[in-house]
């Protein structure tokens, strides 16, 4: 099977799962629909929530979308910027430019592939400026660790402004005990571990023999690079603009959040601490593999919703106004015009 054909089979794979979590989720929530229907007497020959969706959709005020569009782009600037940092270190002075336009077409490929967007960044940047893919991945994976780091900052924020609510939640969806048990009981874990430690002594004790030969040179130098990458942190001009832009990344998306309950009549009347607690489980449902989180996304943001008395119907279409948002017009369409227009602004290269 050709390169082209496995890429197209595993976009399809990911657009399934995609796909069936997003039907999962409609379908729960029309069957909800319809019993609030029928509780208020409302005939469910007129109860659709595909019908109610597009009405919210087209009903969205597209005055707050056009700036949480503007916050999505700021956020990109700023983690351009961010990245740019990163790379002086290696003697790399990355062009705006190329940094930006490469970080939106990763956002687009994500759409295909999850996660597949981190390595055509780092090809990308190094088509197009003078660093090699390895160092460009390992300042990728240095700008992902501080995310996540960042993520869990917010979660212990939102965790202690709505302690009450989040803490119901996970007790009642989430037995961590028995998870951990579970998981500590697996009875292949064991042997697994035991092989593992096998091969690392292996490589251990024949680590001059390995790297004596072309495949083990040619490893070395590829971990060698993604390791300069990911310390390039530590050489990091400005740390106080650094701090600022990590900051700015993350408040952009929480703002964006806040002001899509603008935009939705439903939401209008919810508070920061309700926007800072869906905020975080949308980003944890973006973060399961599936094309820019679709429908543990809408799954996730309905359950927070849940906690401020927002119907699922409500929230289902809330999630929508979001996703299409963001992931059908800012990535597909910003990715798409810098697929374009980086081989043009960079016809030299």
């Amino acid at each position: 099977m050709s390169s082209a054909l496995k890429n197209v089979f595993k976009t399809l794979i990911f657009f399934g799962i995609g796909f069936a979590v997003l039907y999962w989720v409609f379908h729960n929530q029309q069957i909800a629909f319809e019993e609030q229907c029928m509780l208020e007497g409302t005939d469910l020959d007129n109860c659709s929530l595909w019908d109610k969706m597009v009405n919210d959709l087209s009903s969205a005020n597209f005055g707050w979308i056009a700036i949480v569009v503007l916050c999505f782009m700021i956020s990109n600037l700023s983690r351009a910027l961010r990245w740019n940092m990163l790379m002086k270190p290696l003697g790399v002075n990355a062009k705006l430019h190329n940094s930006f336009g490469s970080i939106m077409i990763a956002y687009f490929a994500n759409l295909t592939i999850p996660r597949s967007g981190e390595i055509i960044r780092s090809v990308m940047i190094s088509r197009y400026e003078d660093v090699e893919v390895e160092k460009a991945m390992g300042t990728i994976v240095t700008d992902r660790i501080i995310d996540v780091l960042s993520l869990l900052i917010v979660i212990g924020l939102a965790f202690f402004l709505s302690f009450g609510k989040m803490s119901t939640y996970f007790k009642e969806n989430m037995d961590l005990d028995n998870t951990l048990g579970r998981i500590i009981s697996f009875p292949v874990l064991g042997p697994l571990g035991a092989v593992g430690l096998a091969v690392l002594y292996l490589i251990y004790r024949n680590w001059d023999r390995l790297l004596a030969t072309k495949l083990g040179q040619k490893i070395y130098k590829i971990a060698s690079g993604f390791a300069d990458g990911i310390k390039s942190i530590k050489d990091v001009e400005n740390v106080p603009m650094f701090i600022f832009h990590s900051v700015m990344i993350w408040t952009m998306y929480y703002v964006m959040t806040y002001i899509c309950f603008l935009a939705f009549a439903p939401t209008a009347h919810l508070g920061l601490v309700a926007g800072l607690t869906v905020f975080v489980f949308g980003s944890l449902g973006i973060v399961f593999p599936s094309p820019g989180g679709m429908g543990s996304y809408h799954y996730l943001v309905g359950e927070a919703l849940g906690f401020y008395d927002i119907s699922g119907a409500d929230a289902f279409s809330f999630a929508m106004i979001v996703f299409i948002s963001i992931n059908l017009f800012c990535n597909i369409f910003f990715g798409l015009i810098f697929v374009i227009a980086l081989p043009m602004i960079n016809k030299a290269k």
